[in-house]
Order: structure tokens, then sequence, then C-alpha cells
């Protein structure tokens, strides 16, 4: 919608002028259109009067989501997902460096924060830090960039490449209509952190983390058990330190732990999860089972849902997230080199009201989830089944078949419904102003 605002100045010429349209600015196109009318003043004289209209197709800017977990806990398939939501596949640039970290679809533009590497491989392992380490990054470029796409300018995003552990040349990223940032770090910096319009928090626990590494990794690559143990354990301290604490930031966390319906499991194979969800996000209302606010245990297996050993339940309620924990130093120094000046960024944890929504189990069979997606409210789905069918049409991805592929397709659908809100804010606020 375009919207037009009007100003009245004076000219001496009877005439009407078009100006050319205005370069880009922040995503959107301006012109302006002048009109010369005459008008006649009480002492006979003529006089000509000019209308002045303003037209813009609104504001576009682009909206920011941060994604953060350790390496190795589904941030690729929840992005998947995310896009599949949206609707297109996400793939590298066309026609750019094979080894980008980049994925583009029609609507978003997901990168990872690798790219802000400042160190490579071999520079990490000189320094003595690890990746996880703020130090071998660059908060100000990460900073300045998503600020920059923010804002509808493209930039020139560094690579590191995965493969040799070097710094790539950079690649050209233009504003999409949603810029997913995923990494490590999206909510570490607190400046990158006030850009972000969401954010969700992939918590997997040391237990499943161990579980799924051990599968991959001696199943996939042939690791001993001992070196799986020390790579988890070298990574354990700054995990703790700078990756972890990120979670009191999130909108929404989904949290992964070991099942509670087979006693001492160790496997990883059931899995318990749960969906955090913060109260009172703009443009986020928190799912709920049953009765919204009510504590609520549910087991539906039964004649409508197919369940074999040990079978589902399902749990709702309100709760509050890190409790009055204080979390102590370390707190990080970030040193902004153009400013020359140093901001500490504190880890403080403080209480937050949340929504649990929480499922233990995994389904038999995914065409019957439909009767568990009927009994949940606030999903934003566009129709009846829209769970269902995405969880269908993604089977063969990890954890389709437990909460984890649940909660992550819940998730992508309220950030597209939170995409859809901001736009349509965004597109009312000039009207309402014209209005005033």
């Amino acid at each position: 919608m375009a919207i037009c605002t009007v100003y009245t100045t004076q000219s001496l010429n009877s005439t009407c002028s078009v100006s050319k349209p205005a370069k880009p600015q922040l995503g959107f196109h301006q012109k302006q259109v002048v009109f010369f009318t005459k008008s006649r003043r009480r002492s006979g004289m003529s006089s000509c009067g000019s209308s002045v209209i303003t037209c813009s197709a609104g504001e576009q800017r682009t909206v920011v989501i941060g994604l953060a977990a350790d390496s190795g806990c589904g941030k690729s398939t929840f992005m998947r997902r995310l896009t599949s939501v949206f609707g297109g596949a996400a793939e590298p640039p066309r026609g750019g460096n094979p080894d980008s970290n980049t994925l583009i679809s029609d609507t978003t533009t997901v990168i990872c924060l690798d790219d802000y590497h400042s160190l490579d491989r071999t520079g990490r392992k000189e320094k003595g830090v690890t990746a996880l380490d703020p130090r071998a990054n660059d908060f100000d470029l990460m900073y300045e960039q998503v600020k920059a796409i923010k804002d509808g300018i493209a930039v020139e995003k560094p690579i590191y490449n995965h493969v040799t552990g070097l710094l790539d040349p950079p690649e050209t990223i233009k504003p999409p209509k949603i810029l997913v940032i995923e990494g490590l770090h999206p909510m570490y910096d607190a400046r990158v952190r006030d850009l972000l319009d969401f954010s969700i928090y992939l918590d997997i626990s040391n237990e499943v983390k161990f579980a799924w590494k051990i599968q991959r990794d001696m199943a996939e690559r042939g690791h001993s058990l001992e070196s799986i143990k020390a790579s988890i354990e070298a990574r354990k301290p700054d995990f703790d330190a700078y990756i972890d604490p990120q979670k009191q930031y999130a909108d929404a966390v989904i949290e992964v732990l070991p099942t509670q319906l087979i006693p001492d499991d160790n496997e990883g194979k059931v899995l318990r999860v749960r969906l955090i969800m913060k109260e009172g996000v703009t443009y986020f209302s928190p799912v709920y089972l049953f009765d919204e606010g009510s504590t609520i245990s549910w087991i539906p297996c039964g004649r409508k849902l197919t369940c074999s050993y040990p079978g589902i339940n399902f749990s709702y309620g309100p709760d509050t997230y890190y409790g009055h924990e204080v979390l102590h130093p370390p707190i990080s120094i970030i040193y902004n080199k153009k400013k020359k000046k140093k901001y500490q960024n504190f880890n403080l944890i403080c209480p937050h009201q949340v929504s649990v929504l929480e499922m233990d189990g995994q389904f038999d069979r995914l065409d019957e989830l439909i009767y568990v997606e009927s009994h949940l409210s606030n999903i934003s789905t566009k129709f009846y089944g829209e769970i269902t069918q995405q969880l269908l049409k993604h089977s063969d991805f990890p954890g389709s078949n437990n909460g984890t592929g649940l909660f992550q397709t819940i998730v992508g659908l309220k950030i597209r419904d939170l995409f859809e809100q901001i736009v349509a804010s965004r597109a009312a606020t000039p009207l309402e102003a014209t209005k005033a």
C-alpha cells in the first residue's frame, strides 16, 4: 500500500511536475509528485499554490531472527524446517563460493556466524583458543553487517571455510525479507542482541549430546569412545562460559533431555523435549495445551494415537526460567576498534515468566499427529493439520517422530506469524501518522 503525504507550497508558475524516483533507501522506493494550482486572493490578484505529494511504498526493513546452539545440536535441521514453512528450499548462493555457509530461499537468508571468526584454524591453535571463545570472533563486524542488512543495505560478508579452516574472500549478501543468523554467538554481544526481532536457543543436555556424538562419530566417522569424551570435555569450559548463558535472552528455548519414561535410559533414542516460551514478547503468543495458564498432564495414547512402549506423555503449564540465579563472571570485554572504546558485556541471569509445553516419547505414526495438533492452541497454522503436513513432508529429517521435530515446526510457524504481524504493523504506522 502506498502512503501519501501532502504538503502545500507557493509557486509563481502554473505547471505540474513529477520528480524522478529516488534511489532505494533502506529497502523502499520513494517518489515525489508536485501539483501547482491557481487560487485567488481577496485582493483580486491571482496566485499559485502547490501541493507536494510524497508517496512511499512502505518500509521493508529486514526481520532478523537469531538461533543459538552448540555444534552438532540440530541447527541445520531447524533451518530446513523454518525455510520450508515459508516455502522454497534453502540453497547456497548461485555461482558463488561452493564452500559458502550461506543458505538462500525465496523469503529467507541464513548466515552462519562462523563467518565472523577473526582467527582461522591455525590462528586459534597458535593462540590456544577455541572457536567458542569471543576472542576468536569479530563482534564489531558482525554487529555492523547485521545492522546494515536490517536497514536494507547489502554487505560483503566474509566466509569461514570449514573444509580448509581458512578465511575465504567475502560474498555479497543482499537484504532479504527475513535474515536468520545462526551459530554459537547470536545473543552474546548486546549490540547484536538488540537487533533481533526474535531469538531461539537449542538446549541439548550433556547426556543427549554425548549419546548423539557417540552415534554419529563412532558409527559414521570411526572415532573412539575416548576421543569423543576428550573432545566434549575440551569444549565444555568455553561452552559453559560463553554459549550456554545466552539462553537467558532467548524468546523460545527448545530443551532436549533424556526420557523419564524409561528408567536409567542412556541411549538418547527416546527423548523428553520442552518448549520454553517467554511471556510478554511482542508479536508472540505462547502455545498452550487445552487451557491457557493451567497445569496439564496428558497421556494421549489409546484409540486415536498409536503408541508403542514407552508411550507418550504431554504436559503444559506456567513456570519461571532461570529462577532467581545470578551468573557471576566471566564478564566479557568487547573492544570497538573504530571508536576505540571498550564495552562490558555483562552476563546477568534474571527470572523470566514462561509457559512450558513438554513432550516425552515418540510417535509411531505421523499421520495420527493431527489428533495432538487439534488439542494445541496459538499454533499459528493457516489451515487445519498444517503441523502434521509439515512433519509428514519432512519425515526423513532427524527428530520428526518426537518433540524436537514437533516443536521446531511450531516455532517455525510462530516466526512466520511474527513476521506477518511486523510487516502489517510497519505498513499501518505511516497510515496512522497521516490520519493524525
